[in-house]
């Protein structure tokens, strides 16, 4: 791997620095940077900086030194990255200035960054992501530690006949923002843990968030058995073995990362139960420097906290003891003469009998819990009431802290200039504020409208764009471009559905009366649309059939071109999603939805969702700010839930959603439907952003930790 970075002009050297900090993802300005150097290869390489500057010819770098309104715009990032790593006056170090100078250790299996470094795969992930860039901005001295993943997540492409083909690629170390990390003293960062019997060696990465630092493990090095450099190759590829050797390489790897780099953590925060590991190597530590096992595991607990995001039993990891037992053969250390007491930390029956489970090791390791919901929160009690045996619910160390969406990376931005226009340019550092958005009501109906406009025709000429390449370059059969959308119509109303293609999300929902769903889309001067994206994990069958069932209704003339299927659904795809659709569909089965965000993302941005009541929409819905979907049935019994659902569906659709949106004034303005859009922002904007979120986590979570371990 070569990571040799080319000489720049010296008017404009620091841009190396610019595009190794992927805070330029959600920085207009310093975006502004790379635009100007050269739109069409800022386009051509998916807005990333560092494919940009190796491609860049040496005449265009010498233009651009020379031109003073980009060396003005370049001076200007250069300072602002300056004052952010700095985090001086940021929110952090005002609230809490007596705190010792010491980091919160973020762990998590994804990170969802930017589409250059595809190390995600859904929700998790983008929560992971969006958590790291607001500690950035609110000057949390927060550190990452993940997978770097070679091969990434799968690209998806669509067959003619609608299946789902995966294709894995290796990633362009070149062309992507990481760089290799170095220890204290100043030596690349390799070491190792050893699985079963043998020696398992990594790397490590660095990618830089302005003030946060997330560091990625990565088994690919030449010292490495074959089946060992494809540990950490894919995301959640492999085996069960595999995935709980990946778990172990996470935990006690990532513990030893920290250390190498130099970094004494005041609280360590575990992103799902895949990180729980942690516990394991900081107990050997302090059991290496006196520690009873006992005392060990209180200051550990005391230290730690852990985030839950899955409602469904059989969606947390949990391994044969003996399998678990045989792989940390080589992780026990001084923990070997208390294995038993270890392993009953991690033993728990769900149902399917006594496992070690990932979850129940980083519950009974940890101060706090959170579920990240409202109503996630009663599942998740009802799910480990046994881990709290006669503990009434008030009195649960469980606490609920909703998620949220990082507001700088996913508003668009013509609605963030709508905002600076009439709210002030200012507005951002004021998002969180609910008094704030009362505001809202002051920005004109055709302002707004002409925005919303704008966006949607933004994303149907994306998609259209797509279905063009698919023609010129892949040569596929003209139903497959009809399926990619190359019918849509700019201004009709469009409905999204975007998200991973599994059972309880019902992606078939709204089909479950073709005829009555194509009088709809088809209807005479009120036509609608839907788009449809998302990927089916690659071993999960009925997912793939859900996914050719909808790219089967896509190609079907009786719905008129007016469903179409954008295939290989990635950060970049999601942006013009949420942002340029009207209408937000989520359809999952309740409880079984944690939180989702993407209906968050759509509605800072205006998008009006379209959801059943689970996960944050249960507390999110105000009966004016989008629409809810309840067939009055309650219960798991599908064949009941289902046709109630679709029937609640369908009738808000032919009564309130189209009605409203095609009702339009003497000017062409609907009225009434931009309400409910003020009304989504006004109230989805400081409640589900991910400064609300993390702010709660540094009050609830993250300070309390730093009054109650000494240092080490």
């Amino acid at each position: 791997m070569g990571f040799e970075r080319r000489s720049l002009p010296e008017q404009i050297s620091g841009l190396w620095q610019l595009a190794f900090d992927l805070r330029w993802t959600w920085q207009p300005a310093v975006r502004e940077v790379f635009r100007r150097l050269d739109y069409p290869l800022w386009r051509l390489t998916s807005h990333n900086p560092v494919r940009m500057l190796h491609l860049m010819t040496d005449q265009r770098l010498m233009q651009a030194a020379r031109d003073p309104a980009i060396v003005a715009l370049y001076d200007a990032a250069i300072s602002g990255l300056s004052r952010a790593v700095s985090a001086k006056g940021s929110w952090w170090p005002a609230t809490y200035p007596g705190l010792p100078n010491r980091p919160i250790a973020y762990f998590s299996a994804e990170f969802a960054l930017h589409q250059s470094l595809p190390i995600y795969a859904g929700g998790l992930g983008v929560l992971a992501g969006d958590h790291c860039k607001e500690g950035s901005d609110l000057g949390i001295p927060l550190v990452g530690i993940g997978f770097m993943y070679p091969q990434g997540y799968f690209h998806q492409s669509i067959t003619s006949e609608g299946q789902q083909e995966e294709q894995y690629e290796h990633l362009q170390w070149d062309h992507a923002p990481v760089e290799p990390a170095v220890t204290k003293e100043g030596k690349p960062c390799n070491l190792s843990v050893v699985l079963r019997d043998r020696v398992v060696h990594f790397t490590v990465w660095c990618v830089r968030l302005g003030r946060v630092k997330i560091y990625l493990l990565d088994t690919s090095v030449q010292e490495n058995a074959p089946a060992d450099r494809e540990l950490s190759a894919r995301l959640y590829g492999g085996d069960r073995e595999s995935r709980l050797q990946q778990e172990i390489l996470l935990g006690v790897g990532g513990v030893r990362v920290l250390r190498a780099l130099g970094y004494q953590p005041m609280v360590w925060h575990l992103n799902e139960g895949h990180t729980a590991f942690v516990a394991l190597e900081r107990i050997r530590e302090l059991l290496d420097l006196g520690e009873s096992f006992d005392a060990a595991l209180e200051r550990v607990r005391r230290s730690t906290i852990f985030t839950t995001h899955t409602p469904v039993a059989a969606g947390h990891d949990a391994f044969p003891v003996d399998l678990v037992e045989s792989c940390l053969a080589g992780c026990w250390g001084a923990v070997e003469s208390h294995r038993d007491e270890f392993m009953g930390i991690g033993c728990y029956d769900n149902g399917a009998g006594p496992l070690f489970n990932m979850t129940a090791l980083a519950i009974r390791s940890t101060s706090a819990t959170n579920a990240v919901s409202q109503l996630h929160g009663r599942v998740t009690f009802d799910m480990w009431a046994k881990i709290w045996p006669n503990v009434p619910a008030r009195e649960c160390p469980l606490k609920t802290v909703t998620n949220g969406v990082h507001v700088p990376t996913w508003i668009a931005p013509d609605m963030a200039r709508l905002f600076e226009r009439h709210l002030g340019i200012d507005w951002e550092e004021h998002h969180d504020a609910v008094e704030f958005w009362e505001r809202i009501s002051t920005v004109p109906d055709e302002d707004l409208w002409t925005v919303r406009e704008a966006l949607r025709s933004y994303l149907i000429a994306f998609i259209r764009e797509r279905a063009r390449e698919l023609w010129t370059h892949k040569q596929v059969t003209a139903a497959r471009v009809v399926a990619a959308g190359t019918l849509l119509d700019p201004a009709a109303l469009t409905i999204g559905f975007a998200r991973r293609f599994t059972e309880y999300k019902r992606p078939e929902l709204i089909f479950y009366d073709p005829d009555r769903l194509a009088r709809i889309l088809t209807a005479f001067r009120r036509p609608v649309q839907i788009v449809f994206a998302g990927k089916a994990h690659p071993a999960d069958h009925q997912g793939k059939h859900h996914l050719k069932n909808i790219f089967g209704r896509a190609v079907d003339p009786v719905f008129g071109g007016r469903i179409a299927f954008v295939e290989d659904y990635d950060l970049h795809v999601a942006h013009f999603l949420v942002q340029g659709c009207d209408v937000w569909l989520n359809t999952p089965r309740k409880p079984y939805e944690a939180s989702g965000t993407s209906g968050m993302k759509a509605s800072i941005n205006g998008a009006l969702h379209l959801s059943t009541g689970d996960g944050w929409w249960a507390e999110g819905y105000t009966g004016s700010n989008g629409w809810l979907i309840d067939g009055g049935v309650a219960g798991d019994d599908p064949a009941a839930v289902d046709p109630a659902d679709a029937e609640a569906l369908y009738r808000l659709l032919e009564e309130e959603v189209v009605p409203t949106f095609y009702d339009r004034n003497a000017n062409r303005i609907p009225v009434r439907w931009l309400q409910k859009v003020r009304e989504a922002i006004r109230t989805t904007m400081p409640r589900f952003s991910a400064r609300r979120m993390v702010k709660q986590y540094a009050e609830w979570m993250y300070a309390p930790g730093f009054s109650v371990e000494p240092r080490h």
